[in-house]
């Protein structure tokens, strides 16, 4: 069944389209299509690569690239309000599939229709549904996509006319159209980062507020749903009053100008499948400008009962996206930060963005990690948590993919740690550049993720931290090295969400296969499997000109890859998207294409951040 709306797929104007490059040829169109392109660009070619292709080629591919990293950031501004069913172009949907629905969110619009445009991460949040059901023969799926409908989205969309007008500013962005000096609308909690179905309760999360519950079968925004509260007490680490009192000044500002919740939750969340819990963790709004920081962690029953609650106050100046658990640690692997006075006061007047108050701190060749106590006993007799095992490396954490513990009796009790996480170095990242956005001219530069890195590791990719402890709590290893020894650029690091908190054998990850040489990084199009029990690596790639998002295990047995692989694939060139069905266990073979279903032109849509997959039960 066809959905019952008016369509309206719009180029995001963080760059002037042109309607005859909408799909971008080879030969003469391209060459067109190059005095358009900036000249600053410069975009990288694979270190080492010897490039059998002419000057031409590489002009070509150039533009082509350019042009083909525009559209994957594409507005939708369309929403498939009833299911629309997909057709399956390759293969088809298999019969032990399990039935249920892959929620994916991201942002739907980069630009208004007055002048001004958004960073990626400031965008509207844009929930995709696909939903698998249907007899065990002849499987369907169909496809829902509606916008989260927060407080800043409905402030900004006309429904009446279908245009838009941004008014919130966002952490990232500067307004063209809008207010500048004076917009004190600078948490525009967007919605657009995560999904979780929880307790009954489907919930998109953004990375600085409280999440949006979503009707599951409709896509309809019920609200904003208050999980977390301003009160409790610290574990306190040792910071002194001064910080307390400039927290006391800071406050007022904070909250009742600039209208920050009290705390601000995190987008990132943890499912721990043996005790059937969902974790979830906060930080304090005034930390962002303070050398201190205070997170609170929450652990929820089946049913959304608050069980636990801890909250640590940390003497440093860190800024957290993800994080980790064992059975008993919460794991905080810090980024170091601090404030950028004159970022601060370009930033108040709406000059730059709010984000230019702060700025990455290198001043330490270390990497904090803070090992929590999640449990009682660990609280009372574990390790003194206010001291951070440093890692011996310079290093700025974007995702976890697992950790795990265990006791070594025969170590005489040492406790190994285990850490899989994609980081990158602080030397690339940029609070300013990230997907390369310019604010100052709200395009978007492909050269920022495809950097040369003459041999060091500074984009993001894959690695183990090892940590062991002996008895008496004190560390006796910290190590860092490339996981298996996989040194492409490489995120979403996942696994079998049923081996979550304890020892994996695989681990799965968006990656580059480093083919095209005016895009050698990123956007990625390969799905890697890492066999961390032999050492081996196998990918499975998309066709040319095509990228894909985060990779996500579908469950369907006992065994740790028995199960299916699902990531959605922009064909930036003709403009589609496909979900896409991987066997696990065929990854690095030419069968591992289960089947690639197609959704329907008019509903393309930009690349999605974070899924969850909610079983029926």
């Amino acid at each position: 069944m066809q959905a019952n709306t008016t369509c309206h797929i719009s180029p995001t104007k963080l760059l002037p389209i042109p309607p005859r490059h909408d799909r971008i040829p080879a030969g003469r169109a391209l060459a067109a299509a190059a005095s358009h392109v900036p000249q600053a660009i410069s975009i990288s070619t694979l270190e080492g690569r010897s490039m059998g292709v002419s000057v031409v080629e590489v002009e070509e591919d150039r533009v082509a690239a350019f042009w083909d990293y525009q559209f994957l950031f594409v507005s939708q501004r369309s929403e498939a309000a009833n299911l629309v069913v997909l057709r399956a172009v390759d293969g088809a949907v298999p019969p032990d599939f399990p039935s249920g629905t892959y929620y994916l969110v991201g942002p739907g619009l980069f630009a208004d229709d007055h002048g001004s445009t958004v960073h990626p991460l400031d965008g509207h949040g844009y929930l995709r549904g696909f939903v698998f059901g249907g007899p065990a023969k002849g499987k369907e799926v169909g496809f829902m996509a509606r916008y989260v409908k927060t407080e800043a989205q409905v402030e900004e969309h006309d429904p009446v006319s279908d245009t838009w007008r941004f008014t919130h500013r966002g952490p990232f962005s500067v307004l063209k159209g809008g207010r500048k000096v004076g917009n004190t609308k600078v948490m525009k909690n967007v919605a657009n980062t995560s999904v979780v179905k929880w307790g009954g309760k489907l919930l998109c999360l953004w990375e600085g507020g409280d999440p949006y519950e979503i009707e599951p079968g409709s896509l309809n925004t019920v609200g904003k749903l208050e999980m977390i509260d301003g009160h409790g007490g610290p574990e306190h680490g040792g910071v002194g009053d001064v910080w307390d009192v400039a927290a006391s000044f800071l406050k007022p500002i904070l909250y009742g100008v600039f209208k920050m919740p009290a705390k601000r939750m995190l987008s990132h969340y943890k499912v721990d499948a043996r005790k059937d819990r969902l974790l979830t963790l906060s930080c304090n709004a005034e930390d962002m400008l303070l050398p201190r920081s205070n997170f609170t962690f929450y652990e929820f029953d089946s049913n959304f009962k608050l069980l636990q609650k801890k909250e640590f106050n940390i003497p440093d100046h860190l800024m957290i996206h993800d994080w980790a658990f064992t059975d008993t640690h919460y794991i905080l692997f810090g980024n170091r930060i601090k404030l950028d006075v004159p970022g601060s006061i370009s930033a108040v007047c709406g000059i730059s963005p709010m984000i230019s108050a702060l700025s990455v701190d290198p001043s330490k060749s270390t990497s904090p990690i803070y090992l929590l106590p999640r449990s009682q006993n660990e609280s009372q007799n574990g390790r003194d948590w206010r001291s951070a095992i440093e890692v011996p490396a310079q290093l700025w954490l974007l995702h976890f993919g697992n950790a795990f513990e265990a006791v070594d009796e025969e170590e005489g009790g040492t406790r190994k740690i285990r850490l899989q996480a994609c980081v990158c170095s602080y030397e690339w990242f940029n609070f300013h550049k990230l997907f390369g956005y310019n604010w100052h001219s709200g395009k978007l530069d492909p050269s920022i993720m495809n950097v040369k890195q003459d041999g060091k590791a500074l984009l993001p990719h894959l690695v183990q931290v090892s940590i062991d402890i002996d008895a008496e709590g004190d560390c006796r290893k910290c190590s860092v090295e490339p996981l298996n020894n996989w040194t492409r650029p490489t995120d979403f690091p996942v696994i079998n969400p049923n081996f979550s908190g304890r020892k994996n054998k695989y681990i799965y990850g968006g990656t580059t296969s480093g083919t095209r040489p005016a895009l050698p990084h990123f956007p990625f199009d390969s799905v890697v499997k890492l066999d961390l029990s032999n050492g081996s690596s196998s990918t499975w790639s998309t066709g040319n000109r095509r990228f894909i998002g985060e990779p996500i295990f579908i469950p369907k047995g006992t065994g740790e890859d028995d199960g299916y692989i699902l990531v959605v694939e922009y064909a930036v060139s003709i403009q589609r998207c496909y979900l896409v069905i991987l066997n696990p266990k065929r990854i690095g073979e030419a069968d591992a294409l289960v089947a690639r279903l197609e959704v329907p032109k008019e509903f393309n849509f930009p690349l999605g951040f974070h899924g969850f997959w909610d079983v029926n039960s």
